[in-house]
């Protein structure tokens, strides 16, 4: 990670922006440390709606005058939600910057969540859930959270449930917001052509007056996992399949280290060993990949295929045998030293996207309390070493600890 600036008001909201000189192009956001995690059993769903009702209403503004308010020198606004993160953020000419941060505090901070704008989002995210439904490669990543995680809230959809969303109201956005929002627990984050003094210029006449949320931010702490097996019988034409389990958390030395084992197994790359013994090799799947995702406590390990019904078994044991492969031979010098480059080579263009380095500087400060340098990431990548590898094939890929959720056709 290239040098960039950082400063903490005393409200305790941190200020991040990195400077790059040859675009012209600003990308800037809110992180708030907040998901669907931090919901309580009756607001399932609420974090999700919080993030589309934000857009909905402010105290100066009504929702035509947000969606226009970039729009007319060509910017876009958009939000997302995680498990354990909300952004709003926005990409525009660098000469339109203030507008934009002046927009994002706004909504971030003085939304008004009108009733009747609540009304007319259910229905937007009531559709959302049939898209997923009806899209089996994405509702079974959904539905894989539950099976590993249970009634755990990391278990839960972020889109909550058709009865929990048909049931909220103006006064629960207020109430979560109030209990959930803390302006140490959030970061403004930039990244663009514009010199730092010129936008903690802007940050001292935004941010600085925003008066100071603080406290604990406690999560349920994730334990007592447990392997199953599942499987659904849905009206549709292909065999899905998902297979995983609990990884490795965010604080956990062996994050990196276990990113590039799975790298090696089903990454990315065209030449991931999922790719190369399931596709190249038999042609049984268009898709398959593996992939690894951290949170503050625990982590998610899983493997997604899709595959004709038939040939559901036989990929399932092609999938066990190059996991197998990898719990009990170790990389020679060789594929250890390929695996290195191939991880490195991908991290290094990573940080080509300012989109994707400006998220990259929030969600870290809140993770992580700082940013960690590209060089030691290398660092940790160069002085992985083979055995290491293979201690954790055995300790995150054991049959013991993966459970499968299968999507069946109906018969």
């Amino acid at each position: 990670m290239a040098d960039y600036h950082q400063f903490e008001y005393p409200n305790g909201i941190r200020l991040l922006h990195k400077e790059v000189p040859h675009t012209k192009i600003a990308h800037c956001g809110f992180l708030l440390d907040i998901g669907s995690r931090d919901e309580r059993t009756h607001q399932q769903g609420l974090a999700h709606f919080w993030e589309h009702m934000a857009f909905k209403g402010t105290h100066k503004r009504k929702s035509f005058h947000i969606l226009n308010r970039l729009e007319t020198v060509g910017g876009e606004l958009n939000a997302y939600t995680t498990k354990e993160k909300i952004c709003f953020y926005a990409t525009l000419l660098s000469t339109h910057f203030e507008r934009a941060f002046e927009l994002l505090t706004d909504l971030t901070f003085n939304s008004v969540f009108p009733e009747r704008e609540v009304e007319k989002e259910r229905g937007v995210i009531l559709e959302e859930m049939s898209m997923y439904q009806d899209a089996p490669e994405d509702a079974i990543i959904d539905d894989f959270d539950a099976v590993v995680y249970g009634q755990h809230p990391l278990g839960i959809n972020i889109l909550g449930t058709r009865e929990s969303v048909g049931g909220f109201q103006s006064a629960d956005f207020h109430a979560f917001y109030n209990e959930n929002v803390r302006t140490d627990r959030l970061v403004f984050s930039s990244v663009s052509n514009l010199p730092f003094k010129e936008v903690k210029r802007l940050a001292d006449r935004f941010l600085a007056p925003l008066p100071a949320r603080l406290g604990l931010h406690e999560r349920l702490p994730f334990a007592g996992y447990q392997r199953r097996d599942h499987t659904e019988h849905r009206p549709i034409q292909q065999a899905h399949a998902l297979v995983g389990g609990p990884a490795y958390a965010l604080s956990d030395e062996r994050r990196v280290p276990f990113f590039m084992l799975n790298n090696i197994l089903g990454g990315p790359g065209m030449n991931s060993r999922l790719n190369l013994a399931v596709r190249e090799k038999y042609g049984l799947v268009y898709t398959i990949d593996s992939s690894y995702s951290p949170y503050t406590d625990t982590g998610l390990f899983g493997i997604y295929f899709g595959t004709e019904a038939k040939q559901l078994n036989r990929t399932l044991g092609l999938v066990q045998k190059e996991l197998k492969l990898l719990r009990d031979k170790e990389l020679t010098t060789s594929q250890l030293h390929v695996a290195k480059n191939q991880l490195m080579g991908q991290l290094a263009m990573s940080e080509e996207s300012n989109s994707g380095l400006m998220q990259l500087l929030g969600k870290s400060t809140l993770d992580l309390g700082r940013v960690e340098p590209l060089s030691e990431i290398f660092g940790r990548i160069e002085r992985t070493t083979a055995g290491q590898l293979r201690e954790m094939a055995n300790d995150v890929l054991s049959e013991d600890n993966l459970s499968i959720l299968q999507y069946v056709p109906e018969k």
